[in-house]
């Protein structure tokens, strides 16, 4: 006989979730998902693209939102009844798979409690990473490109839209830099997290004496900004360059002066794109990205202001925030949470779950104190 008893684990399930659906604000949520769905409805939708895209997109997030959370309450009723048919049939078969779904939803759960976590202003935004390499020669444009899959294949598993907007390739292998675009709710407060320097030590594989080597990279992450975050750019405080976009090994796969560099002359900000066929595109892609950092900006410059008036100083990140260990042993390690695993190659596959989740919660503690 089978006496499987679950019903407190339950209890605490209903009441996480019942904290989550209240802060999340299903409600609001479905107001929105009716208001944009009758934007889109509207059959004069299409005359202006750029909107359209926002408003089916502002749909898309807003939807994939609710039916989250309507598809986590309908799971832990399911559960409740399969624990009772499990006990009424003896069954052990059901009862394992009882304890299989108990242990999947607690895993949902806790992601959704993380995400109430992201409330700050931009948080709900897409986001822009450039990952930038460091000291370290070769293996630090290896490193960089190692980042960027481990990126990809992060978002790949979460089934979050993201695009290369931009790569500059190293001489002799791995990447100078490259320029990301999550397109998804909550990417920036997930992945902003991530902002910082990340270091790998490993028996260089470029290094013919197969000497230990540290190597680095920077990560950057900017929210991805709307149309009407607009800020004013004079053409005169921009210089644009045109060229022809090139794979690995500086290879033309371009046969026109279709990539763009936009330099930004009063700060010094430049953005590169070759993702996009046209120069036209390239050029509108590129203003978008310049724009969400010249807003960035301005918000740190206004932040750092009425820091300074009010005579109070904070710590910052340190340069260092994660080390990725493969020799002369196996561990990657967060230096600002303490979050480690034993399992680098699983971490470079885009397991990067554990250590976001403990970043949230990290700089929730951090603006609390």
């Amino acid at each position: 006989m089978i006496d499987l008893d679950i019903s407190q684990e339950l209890a605490e399930l209903r009441k996480t979730f019942a904290d989550i659906r209240s802060v999340v604000g299903v409600e609001r949520l479905q107001q929105q998902v009716a208001e944009l769905s009758e934007q889109a409805g509207a059959p004069d939708l299409w005359d202006d693209p750029d909107a359209a895209q926002k408003v089916t997109s502002a749909l898309s997030h807003r939807q994939s939102e609710l039916a989250r959370v309507i598809e986590l309450e309908r799971r832990i009723d399911d559960l409740e009844v399969m624990a009772e048919l499990a006990n009424e049939e003896s069954d052990e078969s059901v009862a394992i798979e009882v304890r299989t779904e108990l242990e999947s939803i607690e895993q949902v759960l806790g992601d959704l409690e993380v995400q109430t976590l992201l409330n700050g202003e931009w948080d709900e935004r897409p986001a822009v990473m450039t990952i930038r390499a460091g000291a370290g020669g070769v293996d630090a444009a290896d490193f960089a490109e190692m980042l960027q899959r481990m990126y990809l294949r992060w978002a790949e598993q979460h089934d979050m839209p993201a695009r290369v907007l931009d790569t500059s390739y190293a001489e002799e292998a791995g990447i100078k830099s490259t320029t990301i675009e999550f397109d998804a709710a909550y990417a920036f407060g997930k992945l902003s997290v991530e902002a910082g320097t990340h270091r790998l030590v490993r028996m260089s594989p470029f290094n013919s004496a197969g000497k230990r080597q540290t190597s680095f990279a920077a990560v950057e992450v900017i929210p991805l900004m709307e149309e009407t975050d607009h800020i004013d750019v004079p053409e005169s405080d921009i210089r644009i360059d045109v060229f022809r976009s090139s794979g690995p090994g500086g290879q033309s796969v371009n046969t026109t002066d279709s990539a763009v560099r936009i330099t930004h002359v009063p700060t010094g900000i430049v953005v590169s794109m070759q993702n996009e066929k046209s120069q036209i595109q390239n050029r509108a892609a590129g203003m978008r990205v310049l724009q969400s950092r010249l807003l960035l900006l301005k918000h740190e410059q206004d932040a750092a202001q009425k820091k300074e008036l009010a005579g109070v100083i904070t710590a910052s990140w340190g340069d260092q925030m994660r080390s990725y260990v493969l020799a002369p042993y196996q561990m990657v390690k967060d230096l600002r949470t303490e979050f480690e695993v034993n399992n680098p190659s699983a971490v470079f596959d885009g397991d990067l779950d554990g250590f976001i989740s403990a970043g949230i919660r990290w700089r929730k503690r951090d603006i609390e104190e």
